[in-house]
């Protein structure tokens, strides 16, 4: 079964939004698994990546449209990037598919990458409760310390956030430190990332780290530059889908 094209009611504004759907064709309820686009893509930004990986783990899937790319060419980039209605739209798709009893409720597993990776984390911050497990890989925590850094980026980011500093301030996941430490989260980031530096994801971890530490947010800095690792996705999700014996390891 390929993945199919549906319209969900926006719950906050009522407009039908978007977003790409597969089955698995098991009878039993199974995991669902949600991907995130990138920054300057749209719903269909993941399908290569994560359709096959559903497949092979036998979730279903949903590819939620979320108001589009965070950028200039957005005819409504104010709504994109971390807006109330781009992260509601994302909590409507997962409604849709468990009010639908297409999915189990207990497992709901979420991922994104770059600007999917900020917005698993916003979601995170937004309803953690939703998920099973969360996977944000190389994501922007800091929206105004990006723009700062990242002159290509910079009039995409004003173009959603306006030149406000506060607004980016409420679209950064840096300033949720404490929602985001009640999720189930794992952030991966590459140490020799050039578009998005791996401070980002330090000075998050560790601030959630400092206040929280037996929260279950975990930091993997890996040997790779701004790229998502699919492998270790799979890991991550199977690890908490699964329960698996543990080994003290005595000094």
């Amino acid at each position: 079964m390929s993945m199919q094209e549906i319209l969900i009611p926006s719950s906050l504004d009522g407009t039908e939004q978007p977003s790409l759907l597969y089955l698995s064709p098991s009878p039993e309820k199974r995991p669902l698994l949600v991907g995130l686009h990138t920054w300057s893509y749209d719903r269909f930004n993941q399908i290569e990546d994560l359709l096959p990986l559903a497949r092979k783990l036998d979730f279903n899937l949903i590819l939620p449209e979320f108001r589009g790319p965070n950028l200039t060419t957005n005819p409504n980039p104010a709504e994109a990037c971390a807006s109330e209605v781009a992260m509601r739209d994302i909590r409507d798709a997962v409604d849709y598919v468990l009010e639908r009893g297409y999915a189990d409720p207990e497992n709901v597993f979420l991922y994104g990458a770059s600007g999917g990776g900020h917005m698993a984390l916003m979601m995170a911050a937004y309803c953690p409760h939703y998920f099973k497990a969360i996977a944000s890989f190389v994501p922007i925590t800091n929206l105004k310390k990006w723009a700062d850094y990242n002159a290509n980026y910079r009039p995409h980011i004003l173009a959603c956030c306006g030149d406000d500093e506060t607004e980016m301030v409420k679209r950064s996941p840096i300033s949720y430190i404490d929602k985001i430490a009640t999720a189930n989260l794992k952030i991966y980031h590459g140490k020799y990332d050039e578009s998005v530096p791996f401070s980002h994801s330090m000075e998050l971890f560790n601030a959630v780290n400092e206040k929280y530490p037996r929260s279950r947010v975990f930091l993997e800095i890996f040997d790779g530059g701004h790229q998502a690792l699919l492998h270790r996705t799979e890991e991550w999700f199977t690890s908490q889908y699964t329960t698996a014996e543990s080994v003290s390891v005595s000094g």
